[in-house]
């Protein structure tokens, strides 16, 4: 990945300070991303013994956000940065969080392989992958985006979220047809429904860490700004 610009100072030590945070978010991201791409995997090869390795390999992730955290309490206290490099901070710590949580559903759609659906490969688990791929192409994106600070790109996935949210609505439909067709598979489709959940929900994460990109590049919140405002925050 591409070093962005934080700026440079005077002390070389912060620099380094920076740059060393920046490298553990980035380790993070890729650990959460063969996370999620190891659920994936388990639900379309019905591979149990890799969902359990997802289910049991979220301490890593868990433990970065932690030294991170710490490591950006340490950096405001001893450097009290201002401006974009308190900026860079906030984003780095709301980011971590992110994170963490896009781990959490991992596990989640993880669950699905332990169920065991009678008969041939269903329509929905086909839709899972479907929403399923979506989503870890839209993970990738957005760390590309943070790893760059890249603006345009970190606006571009922000925009697509809602290609995730169709999907996932359309996925909804389907499950809630089929349940009503067949009572009995109401407990299976249910782990299914979570697993979704969790997909729609990792894309939600995904663009609130392009927020946090647009936060530092630009110095503006835009949790709750309109389409149109956010064109014209590019211009």
């Amino acid at each position: 990945m591409e070093k962005f610009n934080t700026g440079k100072h005077i002390s070389g030590q912060f620099n380094q300070e920076l740059e060393t945070v920046r490298n553990q978010v980035m380790t993070m991201g890729g650990l959460v991303e063969q996370q999620l791409t190891d659920a994936l995997a388990s639900v379309s090869e019905n591979n149990e013994d890799l969902a359990q390795k997802v289910l049991t390999s979220d301490y890593k992730i868990n433990s970065l956000e932690v030294s991170i955290d710490e490591e950006c309490t340490r950096i405001i206290a001893k450097r009290q940065p201002a401006a974009s490099d308190l900026r860079l901070i906030m984003a780095i710590i709301k980011t971590i969080a992110d994170l963490e949580r896009i781990g959490d559903e991992a596990e989640k759609i993880s669950k699905v392989t332990l169920e065991h659906f009678p008969g041939k490969k269903h329509d929905f688990l086909l839709n899972l992958e479907n929403l399923g791929r979506l989503v870890l192409s839209t993970l990738h994106d957005t760390l590309d985006a943070f790893a760059r600070m890249d603006f345009d790109a970190a606006v571009k996935v922000h925009q697509n979220d809602d290609r995730i949210d169709r999907e996932y609505e359309a996925m909804m439909r389907q499950l809630m047809t089929y349940m009503m067709e067949d009572p009995r598979s109401i407990p299976s489709i249910m782990s299914v429904i979570w697993s979704a959940r969790a997909l729609e929900r990792i894309g939600d994460r995904c663009q609130n860490i392009c927020e946090y990109v647009i936060y530092f590049v630009k110095g503006k919140v835009v949790r709750h700004i309109s389409e149109q405002d956010m064109h014209e925050l590019k211009s």
